[in-house]
Parts: C-alpha cells; structure tokens; sequence
C-alpha cells in the first residue's frame, strides 16, 4: 500500500499486493466508493497467483480530497500515474459501475501499451443520461434528484442505496446484510462530498462511444439484468456491440452491486477470462 502524487498534486492510495512478477490484475471501483470495495476480487486473485493492484479514485476513500478534476480525464490521468509509478506492464483492468467508465477511458486515452485485456461489471459507458441522440438514456432529472440527496442528506442518503436499489435489496425475497450495506456507507463517508456531487455529473453525462470504438484488446462486458442503477439494455448491451472485441456475459436476475453479492460467479467468470 501506498500513495503516488499527481502532476496537480493530488495523493491517489493504492494498493498493491502479490508477487512483482505476476500477472497484474487491476481494479477500479464504483461511485462512491474505495478501493476496499474489492475486497472479495483482491483476495480470491491473489490466492490465484495474481498481483492485484486498486486505487482510490481522487476524492474518494483514503485519497486527497480535492474540490476539483472530478472528471473523467482527471480519472484516467490519476490511473495512468499509478501505473507509470508502479511500472505496471500487461495488465488486466477490471472496473465496476464508474470504474467501468474510467477504464475505458483510461485505455482509449493512454493507449493498449501496457493493457492487455479489460473487463468491465455493471459498467456506465456508453452514455447513462438521455440526450437527443440517446433518447433511450435517463432524464437528467434522475441524476439531479440524486445531487439534492447527496446534498441534503449525504448519511441518509448513503444508507439508502444499499439498502434499496444497489445491491437488489429491495428486491421481493431478497435478503439484505447488514455488513455489506454498513461497508457500502463507511466507504463512501470516507471520501469527499464534493467529489461525489461532481462524480455523479462525471458518470452519468460523459459519452464514451468513441472511446469504446477505439479499443482493440480483448473486453469483456458483464452486467445483470436486473440492475436499478445502470439499466442493462442502455449500458452492457450498448457497449458489447460498440467495442470491436467483446464478449458480453449477461446474469439474470443480478443486481448492480453483483461483484459483492454474487462474487464467487463474478470471480470464476473472470478468472476463465484472464486465463483464455
């Protein structure tokens, strides 16, 4: 574990385990959460012989907590800061919801250099908000509604989506736990509140349909199809048939928070795919 300090100055924590000359597998996390949102990945890849390797986005967990650059190029720059210190070669990205995004803008912006494979889980690329010319989007009044919360109650609010629509909890049937949904609200009180509030302009507004057009490597898209946060017909679907080499794994019935509630389907998954 570590920090590296950015061109502007901003201390991004990582982690950073396993053998130096092992495959590096590296994680990039959800809106508004940390690194330790991987807990289950890092574990189960170690124990496979991996390096496993994953940040804390500015703004967010043990990072500085910067009232700016909450942007999807800030993100990628941060990502490849990492990499550049860490001399990380061949990797495999692996990012969740926002961190889905900042993979592929992270590959599209940096280059396939050093990437060799990506998977991204419950992703928001290609474009979350409606647009005229992504009329199947969200209104963006769904995301201002999500700022008002954030600004009005932000413990409220943090306790609110993991017991609901994040991880399918308010789902007939379903069973919540109440660790996963109390490590859900510590991770994202850790971090900052303006970088969540900016974060949520950042993964619902930019558009990575060129970005996904330009990568070449190996992806693989997963994503439930029950997902209440980022819709799977507009997001997985989408990027699957946008990307030029994608495999895309569909998972009836899984929620967005599925590397947490159905790792071990998430794992084994993944692990085939790096492996192939």
């Amino acid at each position: 574990m570590g920090y590296v300090t950015t061109q502007d100055g901003v201390e991004i924590f990582y982690k950073d385990w396993g053998p130096r000359d092992a495959q590096v597998i590296f994680f990039h996390h959800g809106w508004p959460l940390s690194a330790d949102d991987w807990d289950a990945q890092l574990l189960f890849f170690l124990a496979n012989g991996y390096r496993v390797i994953a940040h804390d986005r500015r703004g967010h967990g043990r990072s500085t907590q910067v009232w700016d650059g909450h942007d999807m190029d800030h993100y990628a720059d941060d990502v490849a800061a990492v990499v550049d210190h860490l001399g990380v070669k061949g990797a495999v990205h692996v990012g969740h919801s926002t961190g889905g995004g900042e993979v592929i803008h992270y590959i599209a912006r940096h280059g396939e250099d050093r990437v060799s494979k990506a998977a991204i889980i419950s992703a928001v690329p290609p474009l979350m908000v409606q647009t005229p010319s992504n009329s199947d989007g969200l209104p963006k009044s769904v995301f201002d509604d999500l700022q008002a919360q954030l600004q009005a109650n932000r413990a409220q609010f943090y306790l609110d989506v993991p017991t609901g629509p994040f991880y399918g909890y308010n789902r007939p049937g379903a069973k919540p736990s109440e660790g996963i949904i109390r490590n859900w609200w510590r991770q994202g009180m850790m971090g900052c509140a303006k970088a969540h509030y900016d974060g949520i302009v950042a993964f619902s507004q930019t558009d990575f349909t060129d970005d996904l057009k330009s990568i070449t490597i190996p992806v693989l898209v997963m994503h439930g199809d029950d997902d209440q946060i980022v819709p799977y017909a507009n997001s997985g679907l989408l990027s699957a048939k946008l990307l030029q080499n994608s495999t895309l794994k569909t998972y009836s019935g899984y929620p967005h928070g599925m590397p947490t509630t159905n790792a071990d389907t998430i794992n084994a998954d993944l692990l085939a795919f790096i492996r192939d």
